[in-house]
Parts: C-alpha cells; sequence; structure tokens
C-alpha cells in the first residue's frame, strides 16, 4: 500500500484546532475506487470503504470516528448533538469531540473556523449549495462575528474543466447580483462556472475576510484525485476540521 494520502491544509489555525484533508492515495480500495476511497454511497466493498475510514482515524489520532453526512447537494447544516448518517450538506460544532467532516469528488470542501478555536464548521459546496445559499447558512450558526471567522477552500474542479448550462449561470444572477463575474462563454450556449470563485464571493458577501487554499483542480490532477465530471463512478475524498479540547 502506497503512503496514505492525508495533508494538512495551508491555513492558520488556533493551537486548539486542527484540519485536514485527503487524496486518492493510500487505502485498500480497488479500481474504479482506488484507491483511498472514504465514501460509502458509491458503490465499493463496505470493508474497504471501512477499513479506509479506520486507516484515517489512525493517521490523524482520532478517538471517534468523524461525524459523516448523508450529503444530498442541498443546505442543510447539521448541527453537533445530530447523529452521524443525518441528510445535511455541512456540519458545525462548537465542541470538542466532534469531528465535522465532508466527502467529495469535484464540488469544493470549505472549511471554516473562529479566531478564538470554539467554532468549526465543515461545508460541501456543488453549484446547488452554494446558489441555495449554504455558505450563509452555515456562518449564521457561529457566535463569532464574520470577520474573526477564516474559511479554507479544498480542491475542487476548476474553472477550465466546469462546464455549464445557461440555467445554472441564470440560477445564480437572479440568486446574487456580480456572480457573472465567475462564468467564461464556453461552446455553444455553455458556460465554465468559477466555483471556488462563487464561494469566495458567498463567503466575502458574508463579511468573511480571510480565505486560503483552492487552486487544485480535481478533474485535470488525475494522479492525486477522484473526479466524478472525469471518470463517473469515483471515489471520494474527505476534508474534515475539529477542535482537539
Amino acid at each position: 500500500m502506497t503512503e496514505l494520502g492525508v495533508f494538512v491544509p495551508d491555513w492558520p489555525l488556533p493551537p486548539n484546532v486542527r484540519a485536514a484533508s485527503t487524496t486518492r492515495a493510500g487505502g485498500c480500495s480497488r479500481a474504479p475506487y482506488g484507491s483511498f476511497n472514504l465514501g460509502d454511497h458509491v458503490g465499493d466493498r463496505p470493508v474497504a470503504v471501512a477499513r479506509n475510514r479506520d486507516l484515517l482515524c489512525d493517521a490523524l489520532g482520532l478517538a471517534q470516528a468523524p461525524a459523516w453526512l448523508s450529503q444530498v447537494h442541498g443546505t442543510e447544516v447539521a448541527g453537533p448533538a445530530q447523529p452521524p448518517g443525518v441528510a445535511a450538506d455541512a456540519r458545525y460544532a462548537d465542541c470538542s469531540g466532534v469531528v465535522c467532516a465532508v466527502l467529495t469528488a469535484d464540488c469544493l470542501p470549505l472549511l471554516l473556523c473562529s479566531d478564538d478555536g470554539q467554532e468549526v464548521a465543515a461545508v460541501h459546496c456543488g453549484w446547488r449549495g452554494l446558489v441555495g445559499g449554504i455558505v450563509g447558512r452555515a456562518l449564521a450558526h457561529f457566535r463569532a462575528p464574520a470577520a474573526e471567522i477564516s474559511a479554507w477552500l479544498g480542491p475542487a474542479i476548476g474553472p477550465s474543466a466546469f462546464e455549464v448550462g445557461a440555467e445554472v449561470r441564470e440560477a445564480f444572477l437572479s440568486a446574487a447580483g456580480g456572480s457573472g463575474e465567475c462564468f467564461i462563454a464556453g461552446r455553444g450556449d455553455r458556460w465554465l462556472a468559477d466555483l471556488a470563485g462563487l464561494a469566495r464571493r458567498a463567503l466575502t458577501a458574508g463579511g468573511v475576510r480571510r480565505v486560503y487554499g483552492n487552486g487544485a483542480c480535481t478533474v485535470t490532477d488525475v494522479e492525486r484525485f477522484f473526479s466524478y465530471r472525469r471518470d463517473g463512478v469515483t471515489g471520494r475524498m474527505a476534508s474534515l476540521v475539529w477542535r482537539t479540547e
């Protein structure tokens, strides 16, 4: 087995908060989920997914498993007391012992942390969630003012690979003025969308001033990342944030 694909986001955090994100490297899943697949809903062998999740916990020194979500491309934000498997696309926590986590394979993972280290959140940002306001809904759970929250954007489909229909662009234009700058005309009636740019706009609109990360494209970086747009049947990466005390 190759070295496990776990990396630490380049993001200044309080001493009591940790964050991590994964690649496809390592693990024990077979093709087309090769090899560090953490998604239990994509058709991979359950025993392989369970083993990969155990490997993740061991690598991060987690005393308990992440509070995984059943992601539905919606805008629900689960709180710290809601059980693993709840249908939501974000998890907020203001206590230790809850590891907030989201799974992605082109959609944008967004991690949030308050400057005092008391509040964290992980958000799954697909275009439907972004246009529906999931970033604002996640920020609304924080007691800390938005100016005292920092954000990290993880690997996602890049602006040169995310081709969408005109209806997607129109949905953003209707929901948030100025979103047009995140779209470039593509082939025919198609548009190229900047998913990370749309998330940055939502964070800025919510008052978040410090945003880190992004730049890695899941579609073009075949060796490091799973990509649903590229491969169809594939695995999922995880992005996680949690308080240690």
